[in-house]
């Protein structure tokens, strides 16, 4: 088991550096740029025709990975990495339509809010309800650091399973705002995962695959990704991130986890709702010099010290390793060996 999960991180990894040597070019030559926003930081605008979409690379990474060391798991009828990686890409789909509209409008403003919500809505029904068809998911909700499970109404945990989905598919969208953070972020948290199947044992074996590949393939991206980035990973990497750690949360039956795993993606959102909220009930005042969080600590908000994005990637990523400790103190006994 421990030599496949170290397979699929390396073999992730290499694949992801090797694609982007002839991705990346490709995407300059067809054009797919990323148009910045023109109410962000003035600095960022410096950023405008790099390219976007570069998300493939660690999804291709991952599909890869799934299909060449998650084959023996497949020859034995276990296909939940498979599904993980479909649900994804679904988001990821999501994703590359709203990029597509962005590269064809050339601004920042892809799909409707409405119409990325209401796909994203279908594809979490869809996937909750496969799960539960296929034996993978139950109306128990499972209580991380008591160790207990709620049993919940079949209905209703459907309702909340979509809400969690679709709000952490948006969450780690948001998060994506400057050089490498979505991608920094979110490491430790496939991490988590790859630890727990090693605590838990073979049966999710196949999990750990996948979520190993991710983190291999992130980091294959980062090498590209990291300030300065050569290439974002747009929508089509963000949302796909956000639906493989949904899925992951639901197929290890323990979706609560992720008020604790996902903590850097909730901050993110709550300053946007917050300031959003604020500026609609106070008649135009702000909280935050900008939200998300991370711009506001970029422009100098409460202390004046303006962030460099090289430290929001190294404060963020440390913040999401330490609650990924956090959240794995918190239910590795539940099936330990």
């Amino acid at each position: 088991m421990t030599i496949k999960l170290i397979t699929a991180f390396v073999l992730a990894f290499l694949f992801a550096t090797a694609f982007g040597k002839f991705y990346i070019p490709w995407l300059k030559k067809e054009k797919a740029r990323q148009e910045i926003r023109e109410d962000g930081p003035t600095w960022h605008m410096a950023k405008s025709g790099t390219p976007t979409m570069g998300g493939v690379m660690f999804i291709a990474a991952a599909a890869f990975v799934c299909l060449t060391v998650g084959f023996d798991g497949m020859l034995q009828g276990n296909f939940v990495h498979i599904f993980v990686l479909l649900f994804a890409m679904v988001f990821g789909a999501i994703g590359f339509l709203d990029d597509w509209e962005k590269i064809k409008k050339k601004q920042n403003l892809g799909l409707t809010a409405r119409a990325k919500f209401l796909l994203q809505l279908a594809a979490a029904l869809v996937f909750v309800l496969l799960m539960r068809q296929m034996g993978f998911l139950s109306p128990n909700l499972y209580i991380p650091f008591y160790n207990t499970s709620v049993t919940m109404p079949e209905w209703l945990y459907f309702l909340f399973a979509a809400f969690v989905i679709v709000g952490t598919v948006n969450a780690v969208n948001i998060t994506d705002g400057v050089d490498g953070l979505a991608s920094g972020t979110s490491i430790p948290v496939f991490l988590f995962f790859v630890v727990l199947t090693y605590v838990w044992g073979v049966d999710y074996l196949e999990l750990g695959i996948f979520a190993s590949a991710m983190v291999g393939g992130l980091m294959g991206f980062l090498v590209y990704n990291f300030n300065p980035a050569k290439v974002f990973m747009g929508d089509t990497g963000s949302l796909f991130l956000g639906g493989a750690v949904a899925a992951l949360a639901f197929a290890y039956d323990m979706p609560l986890i992720l008020i604790t795993l996902g903590m850097i993606y909730i901050i993110e959102t709550l300053s946007d709702i917050i300031q959003v909220g604020y500026f609609k009930l106070s008649h135009g005042k702000r909280v935050f010099k900008m939200a998300p969080f991370h711009h506001h600590l970029e422009m100098g908000g409460w202390t004046g010290k303006k962030w460099k994005e090289k430290e929001l990637f190294v404060l963020f990523t440390g913040i999401s390793l330490a609650f990924a400790v956090i959240s794995f103190i918190g239910v590795y006994q539940r099936y330990a060996l």
